[in-house]
């Protein structure tokens, strides 16, 4: 029988530094976005980002979306994310696993949801993958 409840603690598994260099590319991420600046965001990004939201389109269809790093970072430039800054900027970022060069990161914000999905490159740990939804439960399609 397999205990799904048991969990491995990742962080004791990591080797050197990643827990906080896998927290620091969470942040740039996240503050890249709220702060306005594309240079943090590019950094946290691998240039084959796919960020997905599901919810509706605005005909009421259920749809996954999709963004690119392109996109965020372009978005991140003209002050996107400045519109959606929260007065507390709490965020609770848990690196649920590490295998390697992967890892997979949960993170709850005031404004945000996101399950993350990094790799470690040549130059550091990069996000590829992202699932989120507004914290508040909006659809994206809502904005």
């Amino acid at each position: 029988m397999t205990d799904v409840t048991a969990r491995r603690d990742p962080e004791r598994q990591m080797m050197g530094d990643d827990a906080e260099d896998i927290r620091a590319t969470v942040l740039d991420y996240f503050e890249g976005w709220f702060d306005g600046d594309p240079d943090r965001m590019g950094r946290a990004l691998h240039p084959a980002l796919s960020k997905r939201s599901f919810g509706e389109d605005r005909a009421r269809t259920q749809a996954l979306s999709s963004v690119t790093a392109d996109q965020m970072v372009a978005w991140t430039i003209v002050g996107e994310g400045r519109t959606d800054d929260p007065a507390e900027r709490a965020t609770s970022i848990e690196i649920v696993d590490v295998a390697g060069s992967i890892a997979s990161v949960t993170v709850h914000s005031a404004e945000y949801i996101e399950y993350v999905h990094l790799v470690r490159t040549h130059d550091g740990w990069r996000i590829v993958n992202t699932l989120w939804r507004h914290a508040d439960g909006r659809h994206p399609s809502d904005d």
